[in-house]
């Protein structure tokens, strides 16, 4: 599907097969001497056929066009190396791009959260079933770095890139003030919570994530466009239903941990999940990573607040009420 949003600027569904998420809302702003696109899908074919149909029914000149990708996940960034022109340029984040060059491997996620209490076997099956494991890049083209307050002009619209980290450590969205229009990202979804995982140490993902919303909150959007699912008219609204959740969140897991001490994948066990299964052992094992994900970085943030102490035990983190 292909909707005009605003004038010159297009949401183009690229479809996430087997995914709760449905699509990726990729956006196409229309220039006169260049064009934007911003975010392009994973890499498999569904994807590429959604992706040239969009720039194909809209015209857009390749060649004359660049692209800025909101963040490093493989359903935002993967397809981008398949789709640019020599001549494009990708605009992306600094803090991710040098994770990029680092090199990221997959094991010490998986070492992580087995010291969290998640079985290895079930970690390896759900590695082979992540959509940035079986559908990621295929090479990493040259990226132009952005800096947060940095201004991206295209036709009519006046951009300022702000770095929004919580969903990921150098998540980006592009502001323009004049329109109040907001592309979000995956910084603020309209009808399910952006997924906010920790799965290391040395950072406080929760913590980045609050900060973001109430330095996005202090904008007046008129109209967020959201990676994924419907358009946000009052984001202000999301905003606040967002903290309460995440608050929320926080609250339960206080309240599983008073009753025992609980590992990270045990306490995703006991927490609530907007899920068709009747029990934890029904989960998906992809669902199972996304939850214990979440739990971990809910956890970090009440550890970091004094709340809870951590012990280990048995090669796993256990976590208790401070008091």
């Amino acid at each position: 599907m292909i909707q005009e949003v605003a004038p010159s600027l297009y949401r183009v569904q690229i479809p996430l097969p087997n995914s709760p998420l449905k699509y990726l809302n990729s956006y196409f702003i229309l220039g006169g001497e260049r064009n934007l696109i911003v975010d392009t899908g994973l890499n498999r074919d569904e994807c590429l056929e959604a992706m040239q149909q969009g720039i194909q029914e809209l015209g857009v000149d390749l060649e004359r066009t660049d692209f800025f990708i909101t963040h490093m996940h493989a359903d935002h960034f993967a397809l981008t190396s398949r789709v640019i022109s020599p001549s494009s340029r990708i605009f992306f984040n600094r803090p991710e791009a040098e994770l990029i060059e680092a090199g990221f491997h997959w094991e010490p996620m998986i070492a992580y959260g087995g010291l969290n209490g998640f079985p290895r076997h079930e970690l390896e099956a759900a590695l082979q079933a992540h959509p940035g494991f079986k559908h990621g890049s295929e090479w990493v083209p040259h990226l132009s770095l952005i800096q947060d307050g940095q201004p991206l002009s295209v036709g009519d619209y006046n951009f300022i890139c702000r770095i929004t980290p919580g969903h990921t450590l150098g998540h980006t969205c592009l502001w323009e003030a004049e329109r109040g229009i907001l592309i979000a990202g995956d910084h603020i979804l309209g009808d399910i919570t952006p997924n906010i995982q920790c799965w290391r140490d040395g950072f406080d993902p929760l913590a980045m994530y609050l900060d973001s919303l109430d330095q996005t909150a202090t904008l007046d959007i008129r109209l967020a466009l959201p990676g994924h699912r419907g358009l946000i008219p009052d984001c202000a609204a999301r905003i606040a239903q967002l903290k309460e959740h995440h608050h929320d969140r926080l609250r339960e897991i206080g309240e599983i941990l008073a009753a025992a001490p609980l590992d990270a994948y045990q306490t995703a066990a006991r927490m609530s999940w907007d899920i068709k299964c009747d029990s934890w052992q029904e989960f998906p094992v992809a669902q199972k990573w996304f939850a214990t994900g979440e739990a971990m970085a809910h956890l970090r943030y009440l550890e970091n607040k004094g709340e809870l102490r951590v012990d280990e035990e048995s090669g796993r983190r256990v976590y208790h009420p401070a008091s």
